[in-house]
């Protein structure tokens, strides 16, 4: 691939790239001395979890990977214990090192589904190694090359000072903090979502202050959840995890919205943008299983597309798949012989609570082998396993333990 048809990938999907015609330039460099780029990602290890909204970023590695750079991916075990306060309104717990270490093991497992794990193309690193040395005169030393008021140019800083939100010292030296890594690993790139943007800059600074070529900042968008409003996050509930069963990865993609499936397609995959597009004006539930197969495809191989969207085709005709978990309800649960319907719903976890279940039985959603429970004062005596079911795509099969 020669360096406009690189250049052209690597724009596809990234919102902004700082300075532009450096990464030409470093490309091209690179090229010539037959060099590896460092291609730098910092991660923040405060979730093990990893979704669509995570992978936006990922993706690009690959493709700097794919056209012979290395990636480094730093686990940020040290920053984490400060907190990012990117995007925040107020100071944001802290982890303990254990608990960002630990995180960060499942991350890296969940990463390289999508970046090439090879030795030559991957490094990873915590940086810890770095930044758990320096004394306090180094951390001195690394924060006059920046000053307060270029800090509180940042947004979020800007607006929490405005408010009269307390902005405690040490979140000023975060991105003083992320910025050393690029030091330390000599990045010739750093890539983060939009909300990073001010923190790699801030590396391209400080790189500059200790006598370093400074790093391309590249960010890509923050991919908006299912709910078509709020950012991808498992803590919203509004997300597609890249290691969810086919079947569940299916079923979502088919529930983005009309106004943001060509968002997914272009940041999600590398599906041809004016295809989907064309094939969405034509038959949009087509353009959502075009996205669904190739989502299944990327995360888990070829193998799994058919019986994923076999599954969702059986379900959306109201029949109940053979493949259900099974739930044992122990003796314990019952009175006098039987158990009662709110209970088991949150037994089963298709519930929260039997208030929940209480409701959703007031609006016909559960339903027993198919049929719709009408009495919430329902009792089951469980003589022969029965199916409880959730909407249309939730299922358990619950049986009297033996």
């Amino acid at each position: 691939m020669d360096i406009q048809q690189a250049m052209t990938l690597l724009r596809r999907g990234a919102q902004t790239i700082v300075p532009e015609e450096a990464l030409e330039e470093k490309l091209v460099r690179a090229q010539t001395e037959g060099r590896q780029l460092r291609v730098k990602l910092g991660v923040d290890p405060s979730s093990s979890d990893l979704h669509l909204g995570h992978a936006v970023v990922l993706r690009k590695l690959r493709q700097f990977q794919d056209l012979g750079h290395r990636v480094v991916l730093i686990i940020g075990d040290f920053t984490a214990t400060i907190g990012d306060p990117s995007g925040r309104s107020k100071t944001r717990p802290v982890l303990s090192l254990e608990q960002t270490r630990k995180n960060g093991e499942t991350y890296v497992a969940q990463a390289t589904r999508i970046l090439d794990d090879a030795q030559e193309r991957l490094e990873i690193r915590h940086n810890s190694e770095w930044l758990a040395p320096l004394g306090f005169g180094d951390v001195v030393r690394l924060a006059s090359t920046y000053t307060v008021a270029r800090m509180l140019e940042r947004d979020d800083f800007t607006k929490r000072f405005r408010e009269g939100t307390p902005i405690s010292v040490h979140e000023l030296l975060y991105p003083l903090a992320q910025a050393y890594d690029s030091v330390a690993i000599r990045a010739d790139v750093e890539l983060g979502g939009t909300d990073q943007l001010f923190n790699l800059l801030v590396g391209r600074d400080v790189q500059r202050a200790h006598g370093q070529d400074p790093q391309v900042a590249l960010t890509t968008p923050l991919l908006e959840g299912l709910d078509g409003v709020e950012k991808m996050s498992k803590s919203l509930g509004n997300y597609i995890g890249i290691a969810e069963a086919p079947e569940v990865m299916f079923k979502k993609a088919m529930q983005v919205p009309d106004e943001l499936l060509m968002r997914y397609v272009e940041l999600g995959t590398l599906l041809d943008v004016a295809a989907v597009g064309a094939l969405a004006q034509a038959d949009p539930v087509g353009a959502h299983r075009r996205l669904a197969r190739e989502l299944v495809r990327l995360y888990h191989g070829d193998g799994s597309v058919e019986a994923a969207e076999q599954r969702y085709d059986e379900v959306a005709r109201g029949h109940i798949p053979d493949d259900l978990a099974e739930i044992d309800v122990p003796d314990s649960e019952f009175q006098e012989g039987r158990v009662g319907v709110l209970r088991l719903a949150t037994l089963t976890g298709l519930t929260a609570s039997n208030g929940e279940a209480r409701r959703l039985i007031q609006n016909r959603g559960l339903r027993i082998d198919g049929t719709p429970v009408e009495d919430p004062q329902l009792w089951l005596t469980l003589e022969t396993p029965i199916v409880l079911q959730r909407g249309r795509d939730r299922f358990v099969r619950v049986r009297r333990a033996v």
